[in-house]
């Protein structure tokens, strides 16, 4: 195959070519044959259409429908921006660090098989890491708060959970009185957070097994899992809430590989460009047979109704309209005035009328599939 130009292939296409040979291998479970599905058809006639009118002069535009699916690559643009407009606002304008945590990867068999068991007490065990030690004098010492995003996949699409957070390079004192800023460095040495991570995550996955919900032979695992040193990576930190933000909108509503990615799919086999972070050998070219991309890919899909994305601390939004508020009112004191919108929920993008070029096209009618 000739990589040195890239062809119209994207994960569509190719989802659409595999589906048949797919399905009569692999046996996929009712979120896979859902996000299958949905890739599929997102944007064809199988999902119907819709109609924008425009509210001033009154100019239709009929559009095919999108599938939604949280798995699709065609639909999270929108919802990407729509959730880093929202933060925006409510988030203090300091300093945040980008953290990763990581998992030696003898979980991965276990985290798969009890997918939501083990996401939820990855998201527990890094959560109460960082608000632990915020907490600890010799450290922070105050209330600070996190943002968390599990991602499944690496850059070669094979199966390693794995949580992104950000954290404010501060938080509340005890007393409440005042905002505690840290350092350019983050307010714990790594090798501290590590440690506590991996505890944590050992005793919570142990209290786990201890009720009968998994893994036989616990005590082999944890004597494995303590040999080896946790891996928990920090990134310098960002100045503001809007520069993390849109750096870590590139994270929140992504899936497994984006189409810019994919260079061909010819002859039953698709190359795509992947980031070789562990040799530090920058960017190559991976070859997989069709049906090997698409497993890899489906082995993301998560279990329905999971929350990819959490907050905790300061940040959660239970704490959002009193702890933040307060964070607001201690740095408006400390720095300059700011802007605070905790009330809005959602951006509305101005879908401009082609037409009159003045009206804005806005959701009109339905059209269900096989209609005329």
């Amino acid at each position: 195959m000739d990589f040195r130009k890239k062809d119209k292939a994207d994960i569509q296409d190719i989802f659409a070519h595999g589906a048949a040979s797919y399905l009569r291998k692999y046996p996929l479970c009712t979120q896979q044959r859902k996000a299958l599905f949905s890739i599929m058809h997102c944007r064809g006639s199988a999902l119907g259409r819709h109609i924008d009118k425009c509210d001033r002069c009154g100019h239709i535009e009929i559009s095919y429908n999108s599938c939604r699916n949280r798995h699709c690559p065609k639909c999270q643009a929108s919802k990407q921006q729509q959730w880093v407009n929202q933060l925006k606002s409510s988030l203090p304008q300091v300093r945040y660090f980008h953290l990763v945590f990581t998992l030696p990867h003898e979980l991965n068999e276990l985290f798969y098989k009890y997918q939501r068991d083990c996401y939820s007490l990855l998201f527990k065990a890094s959560s109460q890491t960082v608000l632990q030690v915020a907490s600890r004098p010799g450290f922070l010492g105050a209330q600070t708060g996190c943002l968390s995003i599990l991602h499944t996949w690496g850059q070669n699409l094979q199966y390693h959970p794995h949580i992104h957070m950000i954290v404010p390079a501060g938080g509340i004192s005890e007393d409440q009185i005042e905002w505690i800023a840290s350092g350019k460095k983050f307010f714990a040495p790594i090798k501290v957070l590590s440690r506590v991570f991996r505890g944590k995550f050992i005793s919570m996955l142990e209290d786990l097994a201890a009720g009968g919900m998994i893994c036989n032979d616990f005590a082999s695992l944890k004597a494995q899992l303590y040999k080896k040193e946790w891996v928990v990576y920090s990134k310098k930190s960002f100045a503001g809430s809007g520069q993390i933000l849109n750096y870590l909108g590139r994270y929140t509503h992504r899936v497994a590989i984006s189409n810019s990615r994919i260079i061909a799919h010819k002859q039953d086999k698709v190359a795509f460009r992947w980031k070789d972070y562990r040799n530090g050998a920058g960017w190559k070219i991976m070859q997989l047979d069709t049906l090997e991309f698409m497993r890899r890919y489906l082995l993301h899909v998560l279990p329905s109704n999971f929350y990819k994305i959490r907050y905790y601390g300061i940040l959660s939004l239970a704490n959002r309209k009193e702890k933040l508020k307060h964070c607001f009112n201690l740095l408006e004191n400390q720095c300059a005035r700011l802007v605070h919108r905790i009330s809005q929920t959602y951006h509305t993008f101005r879908n401009v009328c082609p037409h009159c070029h003045e009206g804005i096209l806005r959701f009109y009618a339905i059209l269900p599939p096989g209609s005329g």
